[in-house]
């Protein structure tokens, strides 16, 4: 795992010491080796974390005759047996890197070597004969890619935002339309980001560039078919996730895991069974997950390092974790990833982690509320809407919540996994209206997609490209990379997915479970109580936190901050707090986005940023 960054100039000569200063601010990625490519309109550059064929993997890399050039971040873990097929195709390779395959598989294959790709990749490459750029992205967004075309055509590419701010052709501006959607979901969804101009290049997309023309395209569509069939799941699931944690084992150092104590991760632990595990502990009751994890580790006889955070490390780490996001985060775990790599990157370069279970295999709590109250949705719709009507005016709290939502349908009202301000919130709280889409517009496409399939599984649809992308996977590519340590993720494999959108509804989730066939797969193999302990999401004490006063007067003060009057109505953000301080509401979430926002544009836009 590595960084990339570079630029195609629309006309004009590529200046070398303009990328050196871009990969310097992305040189965490990659601490074992930096490489440029600058010839021409082209620059490209890589920040290595040597990984694969520790000595022979350096990047840029070219094919035999030059013609092609690649910088590559991520891995591929059918390289070898892609590098067997190219070489019976009469390929020649110099290394025993998986970043070769891509030179000759691109002369073999063109775009159709993408879907050949087994791993999680964000490459960019040169054609020096055609002056053409082709850059993509693995089908899940396993790693982040960014794109940006300046006012003079200028092109540029990077793994970070950040490594774009020292390019004399990139405006840094705010792009303040995105707030009101961060508001809802807590990240910063779909293509657009917080910097004008600035996109992300989405889950299985690419882009080609020859200095004219820009053109960005899907090369593969995740889809689910639910089938009837007798299978045997449990011993289906167990047999491909076999399969996908022992390619992702394959490395030239050793490989470690995280555990917590969830039954995705246990369930990776237990098949990896590496020497040792990282876990995050708190001394507050009631969120310390640490004791299930030494438990299982005894078990599994895995040396376990357990890293206990503090709430005032906790508070004090933020402003880095904003800084290393790239865009305003308000997912308290990512703080807790942020301390967790930081342990493991001591030891090692590369952990095996559980994001993608929830996704693929039905693990959200919320995947629940299609059976349960089922009463309530039999009520008139014009009575369910009056009644919803009628509980937008009064405070939130669980209740109230219910009679909201269910007064609209499900569609409207699940457009993620995490939904946290309401319009009507938004307009009381924000100065102005920033006239952006409503959170359900940008799901509707999901839904309309997803027509005719049940409601567990459109809602993973939605969740598969909007949640899954814009919060799981982007905390956990840059809380690991902040600290030089790649994360793999071995639910997120092509064969694992081939698999799960295949699973029937009855193994997906009831009134009372979650990841139904997930869970009998991982008793093959656990504990009971491992297998099925209940989903807790990696929960952080931050709304115990929030009402100790020395944390309440962090907030209280970025409340108070210039940002905050730009934004906001402050007396409105006061009121939030005083609500959650005295006990009236459990607003915790939405202060804490808040709070992670202003943080955040201090670091890059306030008077001391980067």
């Amino acid at each position: 795992m590595c960084g990339i960054a570079g630029f195609v100039t629309a006309r004009g000569e590529a200046e070398g010491p303009v990328l050196q200063k871009m990969l310097a601010r992305i040189a965490h990625r990659g601490p074992d080796g930096q490489g440029v490519f600058v010839e021409g309109r082209a620059a490209l550059g890589h920040r290595r974390l040597a990984i694969i064929d520790l000595d022979g993997g350096p990047q840029p890399m070219f094919n035999e005759d030059g013609r092609l050039a690649v910088v590559f971040n991520g891995e591929i873990y059918n390289y070898q047996a892609l590098t067997a097929e190219l070489q019976a195709a009469g390929h020649t390779f110099a290394t025993r890197s998986d970043t070769e395959v891509l030179l000759h598989g691109w002369e073999e294959w063109g775009r159709a070597l993408l879907p050949r790709l087994r791993g999680m990749f964000a490459f960019a490459l040169w054609d020096r004969q055609t002056g053409t750029l082709f850059c993509a992205r693995d089908a899940f967004g396993i790693k982040p890619l960014y794109y940006y075309q300046a006012a003079d055509g200028t092109l540029l590419f990077a793994s970070e935002i950040k490594a774009f701010l020292d390019h004399p052709a990139f405006e840094k501006q705010l792009n303040e339309s995105q707030l009101e959607l961060y508001l809802s979901f807590q990240y910063s969804p779909g293509e657009e980001t917080f910097f004008r101009g600035v996109k992300k290049l989405l889950p299985a997309h690419c882009l080609t560039f020859d200095g004219n023309d820009l053109r960005i395209e899907r090369w593969w569509q995740a889809d689910f078919a639910p089938e009837q069939s007798p299978t045997d799941w449990p011993e289906a699931i167990d047999g491909i996730m076999q399969d996908s944690v022992a390619a992702h084992k394959i490395a030239d150092v050793e490989v470690a895991g995280f555990l917590s104590g969830g039954v995705d991760s246990s369930y990776i632990t237990s098949l990896a069974r590496p020497a040792r595990c990282y876990t995050i502990g708190y001394a507050e009751e009631g969120y310390d997950e640490a004791g299930e994890a030494a438990q299982l580790a005894r078990v599994l006889g895995i040396e376990n390092r357990v890293r206990r955070i503090t709430p005032e490390e906790f508070w004090d780490a933020i402003p880095a974790v904003q800084y290393h996001m790239d865009e305003p985060l308000a997912d308290a775990a990512a703080v807790a990833l942020y301390f967790l790599n930081k342990e493991a990157a001591r030891d090692v370069k590369v952990c095996l982690s559980g994001e993608g279970a929830d996704e693929f295999f039905a693990g959200y709590n919320i995947y629940k509320e299609p059976f349960t109250a089922v009463w309530y949705d039999r009520l008139p719709a014009g009575l369910r809407r009056f009644l919803g009507s009628i509980a937008q005016r009064l405070p939130a709290m669980p209740g109230i919540n219910f009679l909201v939502r269910r007064a609209q349908p499900l569609w409207q009202r699940y457009y993620g996994n995490t939904a946290l301000l309401t319009e009507r919130q938004k307009r009381r709280l924000l100065r102005h209206n920033y006239h952006s889409v409503l959170p359900f517009d940008l799901a509707r496409p999901y839904w309309q997609a997803s027509t005719g399939l049940d409601p567990v599984t459109r809602m993973q649809w939605c969740d598969l490209h909007l949640w899954l992308a814009g919060d799981i996977l982007l905390k956990a590519d840059k809380m690991s990379m902040a600290h030089s340590l790649e994360l793999r993720v071995p639910f997120l494999d092509r064969e694992v997915f081939a698999l799960a959108r295949r699973l029937p509804p009855d193994a997906k989730a009831d009134a009372r479970r979650t990841k139904k066939a997930l869970r009998a797969a991982a008793a093959l193999r656990l504990p009971r109580p491992s297998a099925q302990r209940k989903k807790r999401g990696f929960p952080v004490p931050v709304r115990d936190w929030l009402r100790q006063p020395a944390y309440a007067a962090r907030v209280r003060a970025a409340f108070d901050s210039p940002a905050a009057a730009r934004f906001f109505q402050v007396r409105q953000l006061h009121i939030l707090l005083d609500r959650h301080l005295r006990r009236r509401q459990d607003n915790w979430r939405q202060i804490f986005c808040i709070y992670c926002f202003l943080v955040w544009y201090e670091q890059f836009f306030g008077s001391d940023a980067a």
